[in-house]
């Protein structure tokens, strides 16, 4: 069921959106060489409680995780593409960083991610960079009433498939609200004009993931949650909270 949330709901949505790019945009600045990826949690976490907010991802455990997720970020590194948990690891020059966030603040959710490199950048890595940001603006533009999740889907995919890269298979955006995971689901690759049409007072976190390599595969880690590339090649990962509204898409986490 996709809930329809009244634009006072929104506004609280942006509220929490903002504590999330509050929270991603300390962790990037603290991002280093030499920094470890606990240390950047509790960066997130440190802004979390300045703000009264919680966090959606700490304790959190769907079906197919073996352990409650242990942190308030994911912090996916190179290979790894989304769900990477903050280990001691410290940043070495021209890591490839995934950071993802969510923060709840009044009953409702904010949840969205970057992508950067740390210290010297490969340019392989900075053209990854930047077409998963790409990607994104299309999804977003597409975000509009009278279109449809094949729409966006169809957007990002085009933008991905158009550079070479893989779309990790099966993962991909969804609606959110008072929980960070709610109908609908929004793939990274689709057909236009296909799927739930778009209306005013929906929510979508839309959030494009892309493989250097160009293949769709990965598997998971060890730990039960990173998912990696099976190539071995780098992966990226983009993220915004987005309303559906009559005047057009509003980025609840905007930075």
């Amino acid at each position: 069921m996709v809930e329809l949330k009244t634009d006072t709901s929104l506004d609280a949505m942006y509220e929490a959106g903002q504590v999330v790019a509050r929270a991603l945009t300390a962790v990037r600045e603290a991002a280093g060489v030499g920094v470890s990826l606990l240390e950047l949690d509790e960066v997130a976490h440190q802004v979390l409680r300045d703000a009264g907010a919680g966090s959606p991802f700490l304790g959190y455990r769907p079906s197919f995780a073996p352990v409650p997720f242990p942190a308030v970020i994911c912090a996916s590194v190179n290979d790894a593409i989304v769900h990477g948990i903050p280990t001691g690891y410290r940043l070495r020059d021209g890591d490839l960083v995934s950071i993802d966030f969510g923060a709840e603040l009044g009953g409702w959710v904010g949840d969205s991610a970057i992508s950067f490199v740390v210290g010297t950048p490969r340019p392989a890595d900075l053209h990854l960079v930047e077409t998963t940001e790409r990607a994104l603006a299309a999804g977003i533009e597409a975000a509009v009433v009278g279109n449809r999740i094949g729409d966006i889907a169809h957007a990002i995919g085009t933008v991905c498939r158009e550079a070479g890269y893989g779309i990790p298979d099966g993962f991909g955006g969804h609606g959110i609200g008072r929980r960070m995971h709610e109908d609908p689901p929004v793939p990274n690759e689709g057909r236009p004009g296909r799927g739930l049409p778009l209306r005013h007072g929906m929510a979508l976190a839309i959030e494009p993931m892309l493989i250097a390599g160009g293949t769709d595969e990965y598997h998971a880690a060890a730990d039960g949650w990173t998912l990696r590339t099976n190539d071995g090649t780098r992966a990226a990962h983009t993220e915004h909270t987005v309303a559906i509204t009559d005047a057009g898409p509003r980025i609840l986490t905007a930075r």
